[in-house]
């Protein structure tokens, strides 16, 4: 069996990796990160925006036969500003891609996109117009894609339980500390320099 020593050849302690740490994962213990995951992750406020027949699908989702909030899901959120999570169902068109884009930047992070049906995907048996948008995500980043012309109802719940079980193994670090931290000499080459000679008080 081999066994790995706790020292170096050189008899000095094993140096560790460097550990992944993002802007906001360094501030919270791996508990904590858990709790906040579990948090979203059974506490996503549902923006709808539905501009087709997949529409009709979400809504039986919503319904007592289904009925998606037994996982978490709150249907219909007020607005933009109090969602986490937006589902697009149905074809975007082109004049109506600025809109959702829009909307999609007013919610507040973390947030999440769920595609379902043909036509956000791909657009569909539209694809080949000259006004359909070629799938949501050419406008706005999309975590869950549910495919099906129309999709059931059952496909949606899928979708939903496939995003939960991403959010729960994320990490905000990764997902938002991408940018490589500024250095020191370009933070402080904005500033005045202190005057010469230090403290004279």
């Amino acid at each position: 069996m081999d066994v790995t020593p706790d020292t170096t050849p050189g008899g000095g302690p094993v140096p560790l990796p460097a550990p992944k740490l993002g802007t906001l994962s360094r501030l919270a213990p791996e508990p904590m990160k858990v709790v906040l995951n579990w948090g979203r992750r059974y506490s996503l406020w549902v923006f709808n925006f539905g501009l087709a027949c997949c529409a009709i699908e979400f809504i039986a989702a919503s319904m007592a036969r289904h009925d998606f909030i037994r996982l978490g899901v709150i249907p219909f959120a007020p607005g933009p500003r109090q969602a986490d999570l937006m589902i697009v169902s149905g074809t975007v068109t082109d004049k109506m891609a600025p809109a959702v884009k829009r909307l999609y930047e007013q919610m507040p992070e973390p947030k999440y996109v769920i595609s379902f049906g043909a036509c956000s995907n791909c657009g569909g048996p539209y694809w080949d117009s000259y006004s359909v948008t070629k799938g949501v995500d050419q406008i706005i980043p999309v975590d869950v894609y549910v495919p099906g012309c129309p999709p059931r109802p059952e496909a949606l719940l899928q979708g939903i339980l496939k995003l939960q079980e991403k959010i729960a193994r994320e990490s905000l670090g990764e997902r938002y500390g991408t940018t490589a931290r500024p250095s020191v000499s370009q933070l402080t080459s904005p500033l005045v320099p202190p005057p010469p000679g230090g403290d004279d008080r």
